[in-house]
C-alpha cells in the first residue's frame, strides 16, 4: 500500500460555537437575538403552538379506526339446502337471492345440517362448515373473489378524450 493510494475521508473541523467574535460563531452562536429558541435548554414538545390550543386538541376524537378490508358476506349451511344446484358458487348464491352481488367475498359458516351432496366453491369456510360439507359427501374448493368489471363510464370517457 502506498501513501498516495490511501483512501481517507476528509476531516471536517468542529465548530466551537459561542467562543468569541473571531471564532466564526461567536456572541449569539448562530441562534439569532433573543426569543425562546435562543435560550439554553429550549425544547418544545411536539405540537406546541405557542400557548394557542394545539391542532390535535382542537380536532374531535373519533372512536375506533376505519378498516379498508372488505367484509365477508356470511352464509350458513342450512341455507344451502334451499338451492337446487349441486354446485355452490357466488353466481348460484346470487341467483338464489342469498347474497346481493356475485363480486362479494363469501364465507360459509355452520348452522344446521346439509341434506345433499354439494360441491362448494367459495372464498372462505369455517372448520365446522367444512366438516358438515364433507360428511354430506361434498367437497370444498377455495376460489379467489370475482373481480368486478371496469366501469363503462371510464371506458366512454377514455374514448371521448382520444377522439
Amino acid at each position: 500500500m502506498k501513501y498516495n493510494e490511501l483512501q481517507v475521508k476528509p476531516h471536517r473541523r468542529i465548530r466551537r460555537s459561542g467562543r468569541g467574535i473571531s471564532a466564526g460563531q461567536g456572541k449569539t452562536a448562530g441562534r439569532g437575538t433573543k426569543g425562546q429558541k435562543s435560550r439554553a435548554g429550549s425544547t418544545k414538545r411536539p405540537g406546541f403552538a405557542g400557548g394557542q390550543n394545539p391542532l390535535m386538541q382542537q380536532l374531535p376524537k373519533l372512536p375506533g379506526f376505519l378498516s379498508h378490508r372488505k367484509k365477508a358476506t356470511n352464509i350458513y349451511t342450512d341455507q344451502l339446502n334451499t338451492i337446487g344446484n349441486s354446485t355452490i358458487t357466488n353466481e348460484t348464491l346470487t341467483a338464489a337471492n342469498i347474497i346481493d352481488s356475485p363480486y362479494s367475498y363469501v364465507k360459509l359458516l355452520y348452522r344446521g345440517e346439509i341434506n345433499k351432496k354439494l360441491n362448494v366453491s367459495l372464498q372462505a369456510i369455517s372448520k365446522n362448515a367444512l366438516n358438515a360439507v364433507q360428511q354430506s359427501g361434498g367437497t370444498f374448493t377455495k376460489v379467489e373473489r370475482i373481480a368486478r368489471p371496469s366501469s363503462t363510464k371510464k371506458d366512454t370517457q377514455k374514448g371521448k378524450s382520444s377522439a
